[in-house]
């Protein structure tokens, strides 16, 4: 079973935004997001997905197709070029990228499903969690 992987959008308010990133970014197919070191299990994480950290809820996936070197000894993580929605979960935001075991990630939303949660405000969000409401 795959190893995931963790990173925040950084500067993007919803999916449809962190999709616009994704499609500007695309070459050959794929896109390159660049990280300072390769994963120490970076062949683990092949076929994996990175998710997606959108307003502190974990909000959509996309696959990891390998690791490259970059040109300025950084790494280039390629994943798909699309974002696809899941069902949104509090998580926490970080620095660079952390890990996933597969058991800790959230179904993908079958096309056309909408989650409700992915709307909500995070500390609200974060408090009916905690009352085992949602």
């Amino acid at each position: 079973m795959p190893l995931h992987m963790t990173k925040i959008a950084f500067g993007c308010d919803d999916l449809s935004q962190l999709q616009r990133r994704l499609n500007a970014r695309q070459e050959e197919g794929a896109t390159r997001l660049t990280t300072r070191y390769l994963p120490k299990r970076h062949g683990e994480m092949v076929g994996g997905s990175l998710y997606w950290i959108i307003a502190h809820q974990l909000q959509a996936r996309s696959q990891i197709l390998g690791f490259e070197d970059a040109p300025d000894g950084r790494t280039h993580i390629v994943i798909e070029p699309q974002a696809r929605p899941v069902s949104p979960k509090p998580k926490r935001a970080h620095q660079g990228w952390r890990y996933l075991k597969a058991e800790d990630t959230p179904r993908d939303l079958a096309e056309g499903e909408v989650d409700v949660r992915a709307q909500m405000p995070p500390g609200m969000l974060k408090e009916l969690s905690r009352l085992g409401l949602v």
